[in-house]
Parts: C-alpha cells; structure tokens; sequence
C-alpha cells in the first residue's frame, strides 16, 4: 500500500507539490495564531501578578494628613486591609512618596519637575488583588468612600495590548482556514484523479476479492504523506520566522521582559499540533471523498 501511496505521488507530482505548498501555508500561519494565544496567555500571568488597584485620596485629604494619622484615612486602609477574601495586600503611598516617584520618573525632563509641586500630588493606596479581574467590584465599594478621589486600574492599559494580540491572532487563524479550505479541496481532486488515472487496477483487484478498505487505503495514504510533508515544511516555516524576523524585530523587547520569548519549547509545543491537524484533515477529506465521488 505504501509503495502503491509513493507511485501515485510521483504521477501527479506537480498536484502533490500545490497540495503540499498550500498545506503548508495553512498550518503555518495556524501555528503562528496558536503561538500569539499562548504568548498573550502567558502574558496574562506575567503582569496579572503585578497589576494594582490605586485608590487616589483628594488632595485636600492628601494636604491635611500626610502621615495617614486621622479617621478617614485609617478607616479606609483598615477596610481594605480586613478585607482578606479579595485583597492580597495593601500599601499607602504619602504625597512625600508620590513626588519623589514623580521626581523619578521625569528625572531627563527638568521642565516636567519645575511644573509640578508636592502638593498637587494625590496620596494613595496601592491595593493588590488576589483576582485582577475582579477590579470593578473593588471600584464599586470604594470609590465613593470618604476621601477618595479616584479608582484606577492599571489591567485596562495591558487590556488594550491583549486586544491587538488577540486581533493578529484572530486574523491569522482565519487567514488560516481559508488556507485549510483550499487545501482540503486540492486534497480531494488529488483523490479523484488518482483514483481515475488507477481506475482499471483497483477494478481487478475488486474483482479478485479485495475489500473496499484495501482499495482505498493507498489513496488515503498519500493524502496522510502530503499533509505531513506540508506539516513539515509549516515547522520549518516557523523556526525561519523566528531566527530571521521575530528575534530581529522583537528580540531586544523580549530580552527585557515586556513580551515573553518565542523559545524552541514554543515550537516544539506547537509542531505535534500542527502534525496531527494535518493528519487528521487530509485522512478525512480523501476519505470522505472516495466515499461519495468515487467508485472503488
């Protein structure tokens, strides 16, 4: 069956090579949207751990007591401190604190600093979730609190970069199965011909008694070799896109840990992915193709 699999191959050899050319293009750029899901979840647990609810107290609150000594400050930071079934920890930061990180972080601006005074800096809680997502419930309970000003969440700003992940990746995926749509139908006229240019042999062998499996196993099998050759060429795709464009372009932002790195466990997670969903269509589609057009 193998030897008959391989002859059949080599007859149509200019069907076989499209065949495996658009599969391959298929499963790479399928590869590649599962690569961006796995880095945007990644992601997700990289900076869901350092994401912060900031609760900002007004600036008269913040003028009046900058220690964090009267009622109204005490009372909000033992709120959020005995509530242990959403929050992790809690840290205040005194306006003295918020200008020197203000003075930090325009150190190269000086026209920034001599614009602002410590005084128009908000003192704040700094309040850790067990759950980022559950920010908002965090927000209902206390942003109307006595002296608070404001609640922010710094997930909104990492929701934004998830989004256009999560948009590449949607568009490739489609991208994709219009690829895998093309590639199935090429699969079932490369059955169809095959079994048209071999019609004669498979007549005899039904007529000495050979099973309707035993005739259409070869058929079948070159459909399976095509498809994993193209699997093939689809890793080796990927490892090229990441040796000469993802480490060039984004090597320097994953070194520095803001994206993680596309290693080689990425592509060794993603090839028996790829290997399988090649499989798997090309035996369906030959097999569902001898079934209802050809005659065996």
């Amino acid at each position: 069956m193998f030897t008959e699999a391989l002859r059949g191959l080599r007859r149509n050899i200019t069907m076989t090579i499209a065949m495996i050319l658009t599969t391959a293009i298929s499963l790479c750029l399928l590869g590649a949207g599962l690569i961006v899901a796995r880095m945007t979840d990644q992601m997700r647990q990289i900076y869901g751990d350092k994401v912060e609810v900031t609760i900002y107290l007004t600036v008269d609150q913040s003028k009046k007591d900058p220690d964090c000594q009267d009622k109204v400050c005490q009372d909000l930071g033992n709120a959020l401190r005995a509530n242990k079934q959403e929050i992790e920890s809690v840290r205040y930061q005194s306006q003295a604190s918020a200008w020197k990180q203000y003075q930090e972080m325009f150190a190269g601006q000086p026209e920034m600093i001599a614009i602002g005074r410590p005084t128009d800096l908000n003192a704040s809680y700094h309040v850790k979730l067990k759950d980022p997502e559950r920010y908002k419930v965090i927000q209902a309970r206390y942003a109307h609190a006595p002296g608070v000003d404001s609640v922010t969440d710094q997930s909104a700003t990492l929701d934004r970069l998830f989004k256009v992940l999560n948009g590449i990746r949607n568009a490739t995926i489609i991208v994709a199965l219009v690829q895998a749509l093309a590639s199935l139908l090429l699969i079932s006229n490369m059955v169809q011909i095959a079994a048209f240019t071999r019609r004669t042999e498979t007549s005899i062998m039904r007529l000495v008694g050979a099973s309707r499996w035993r005739t259409q196993m070869p058929f079948i099998v070159e459909a399976v070799v095509s498809a994993i050759l193209g699997a093939a060429v689809a890793v080796g795709g990927l490892v090229a896109m990441k040796f000469l464009f993802v480490d060039k372009v984004l090597g320097s932002i994953m070194r520095a840990g803001i994206l993680p790195p596309i290693d080689a466990s990425a592509l060794v997670w993603v090839a028996p992915w790829l290997a399988g969903i090649a499989v798997a269509l090309a035996a369906l589609s030959s097999y569902i193709t001898l079934r209802l057009y050809v005659r065996l």
